[in-house]
C-alpha cells in the first residue's frame, strides 16, 4: 500500500504518543488535530486494511475503526449473498 501520504500528516511532526492516549480526552485532542488533516482518508483507510489496533487514525479511535470495519463486513457480506 502507498504511504507516500504520511509525509503529508499534520501528524509528521508531533510526538506519536499524542495519537496513541490511554483515555478518551487524548483520543478528542487526537481528534482534533485530524480534522483539518489533508491526509486524513487515506490514513484512516490505511489503518483499516492493516487492521491497526491502537491509536487514533484518520482521526477514528480504535472502537470507531473496529465499527467502521463491521459494518463494511456486513455491506459485503448481503452484497454477496442472494436476495
Amino acid at each position: 500500500m502507498d504511504t507516500e501520504w504520511m509525509r503529508q500528516g499534520r501528524c509528521r511532526d508531533m510526538d506519536p504518543a499524542i495519537f496513541f492516549p490511554n483515555d478518551g480526552v487524548g483520543v478528542q485532542v487526537a481528534q482534533k488535530i485530524c480534522a483539518e488533516c489533508p491526509v486524513k482518508e487515506p490514513c484512516l483507510e490505511y489503518a483499516l486494511v492493516n487492521r491497526v489496533d491502537h491509536g487514533v487514525w484518520g482521526g477514528a479511535s480504535e472502537r470507531e475503526r473496529r465499527r467502521l470495519l463491521r459494518k463494511r463486513r456486513l455491506a459485503e457480506s448481503s452484497a454477496a449473498s442472494p436476495h
